[in-house]
């Protein structure tokens, strides 16, 4: 008689560290996968932030403002403040700022994902998939969009369009594309091939360490609440004493608590580089 037993740390891990895509990657790199969880959290959530933020200006009130008005407006003056303080130009501040307050929110809530229990979307998930007749090995859930580099890096390369507009917008075509080949190194014909490549890298750089350093970082935090989870599975399968699942609450309580500084400061870097990062492009160089 065969035992079925469950999956190693290293299954599990795996298992959660799967997306559910349209189709199996024929390659390393390959433009027609799509990570179906990441596109469907990420959308809720942005209409989740949406909606919150269009049910606190709907219903403002100079008189007396709930806890919820007043939150809400302690945000948008502190994502205020900091686009006065890149960005002089008050005109461009009309689309950056709320633009800025929205990036905020929604990677707050994406990043907040990670607080919840790890098994317990993919389980449901699992019970769905089973139930439409789908192989339970093969129900991949991972609810974290800021934790996959496609989802950092497109909101990041977002970011470098918006810059790309505003370097046209105010600098002109002409000016910007002065810009590309005259600076950072002078403007004698010999050095446009210089300062050409260098603006490009400089482009590239930006858009790839902002998005490598919100993915890096919610990575981390994902893998950390697996191997907490691990320690609970352990702990319900394995010890007869107390000391384990103590430490699996104990260790799981503390890491939630300092995560919450994280996906706050995450969220709060990413507003601030955007605004930086447009910031310079109204900069002439």
């Amino acid at each position: 008689m065969s035992v079925e037993h469950g999956p190693t740390a290293g299954e599990y891990i795996v298992h959660h560290l799967t997306h559910l895509q349209n189709k199996p990657m024929a390659g390393v790199i390959d433009f027609s996968v799509y990570n179906l969880d990441s596109i469907f959290w990420s959308v809720l959530l942005g209409v989740v932030a949406s909606f919150f933020l269009w049910r606190a200006a709907r219903g403002a009130t100079a008189h007396a403002p709930g806890r919820f008005q007043a939150a809400v407006e302690i945000l948008v003056e502190m994502v205020d403040n900091q686009a006065k303080g890149i960005i002089h130009n008050a005109e461009s501040r009309k689309l950056v700022a709320p633009l800025a307050l929205t990036v905020f929110v929604w990677i707050f809530l994406m990043n907040a994902m990670d607080l919840f229990p790890v098994d317990l979307f993919p389980m449901i998930w699992e019970l769905i998939y089973s139930a439409n007749g789908g192989d339970p090995h093969h129900a991949y859930m991972r609810v974290v969009p800021s934790a996959d580099l496609s989802t950092t890096l497109g909101m990041s390369t977002s970011v470098l369009l918006v810059c790309v507009y505003y370097n046209m917008k105010i600098k002109g075509i002409g000016g910007w594309v002065h810009e590309l080949f005259c600076a950072p190194f002078g403007a004698h014909p010999l050095l446009w091939p210089v300062n050409f490549v260098m603006q490009m890298i400089e482009f590239a750089a930006k858009t790839v360490s902002h998005g490598m350093r919100l993915f890096g970082n919610m990575y981390a935090g994902e893998l950390v609440f697996m191997l907490i989870a691990l320690m609970g599975g352990a702990a319900a399968a394995t010890l007869p004493g107390v000391l384990l699942p103590i430490g699996h609450v104990l260790v799981g309580s503390i890491w939630a608590i300092f995560h919450i500084m994280i996906i706050t400061l995450q969220a709060f870097i990413f507003m601030m580089l955007t605004l930086v990062y447009v910031g310079q492009a109204h900069d002439a160089h």
